[in-house]
């Protein structure tokens, strides 16, 4: 109930004066702060390659370890003896190189078993060391079966 009869009922203003006066300021503030400077560019001329490409693969001697360290290198199974054993195996597949030609650097591909112990993977990594070949390279199966 209202008992103020008569009186009638203001609504509530809000003054928008002090609003835009902010707004001017932050506008102002805006305008000088920013700053109106090109931005040079900086012309680059990139190189290009015109080297040829690469005819001749490079002579690989594959070095298979399975599950049980057995090793096989190019498909033909050595006997493990130690690390210098191994490593006298591989320079004599890289002397028993394409055309029977003996080959200076050949690229080692290591193809372990995923069961193998780590130890044989170390082991043809160091024999490689001793035999002076840098070039190692792992081969990976995707998608294996079971």
């Amino acid at each position: 109930m209202d008992f103020r009869r008569g009186r009638k009922r203001e609504d509530p203003e809000i003054n928008l004066i002090p609003f835009i006066d902010v707004l001017l300021v932050v506008l102002i503030f805006l305008m000088v702060s920013t700053t109106y400077s090109k931005f040079t560019e900086l012309q680059i001329t990139l190189p290009t390659a015109d080297a040829d490409k690469v005819v001749d693969k490079p002579f690989e001697i594959n070095v298979t370890i399975d599950a049980k360290g057995n090793y096989t290198v190019n498909n033909t199974p050595v006997s493990f003896q130690g690390v210098n054993g191994l490593a006298d195996d591989l320079k004599a597949a890289a002397r028993s190189g394409p055309n029977g030609q003996p080959v200076a650097d050949p690229v080692i591909i290591v193809n372990a078993d995923q069961f193998a112990m780590h130890q044989m993977v170390i082991n043809v990594l160091e024999a490689a060391r001793l035999a002076g070949y840098d070039k190692l390279t792992f081969a990976a199966q995707t998608g294996g079966k079971k």
